[in-house]
């Protein structure tokens, strides 16, 4: 009886030293399995994170906005509409994406 329970025990402990995976649908395509610390990483950046009313600012105003609103973001790089990018997440990234006018036509997100 002493031994199922110490090897309850033994399972319970190995247990949190492993990551959970996150399934994803089969319908999403063949996507890549994410373990859920790297879900979490969305939840652990503080303070603004979305600036829907930059829509339509020009994009040197709208990236002093966003240095004054959130200190933490470091890299704002002003990229055209349509122009590639990676999909990697980084707290300390906005993305800016002007027209050929220079005014923002996306709404600006930590990504």
């Amino acid at each position: 009886m002493e031994t199922k329970f110490a090897h309850i025990i033994v399972f319970f402990l190995l247990a949190l030293f492993f990551q959970t995976l996150m399934a994803r649908k089969e319908i999403d395509g063949s996507e890549v399995i994410e373990l859920q610390k790297e879900f979490e990483s969305n939840f652990l950046c503080l303070r603004k994170l979305i600036w829907p009313e930059l829509i339509g600012v020009p994009t040197k105003v709208a990236k002093e906005t966003i240095k004054k609103e959130n200190p933490s973001i470091a890299d704002i790089p002003i990229l055209l509409n349509g122009s590639p990018v990676t999909f990697d997440f980084r707290c300390d990234r906005v993305r800016l994406f002007d027209n050929v006018l220079g005014y923002v036509v996306q709404i600006p997100t930590v990504t």
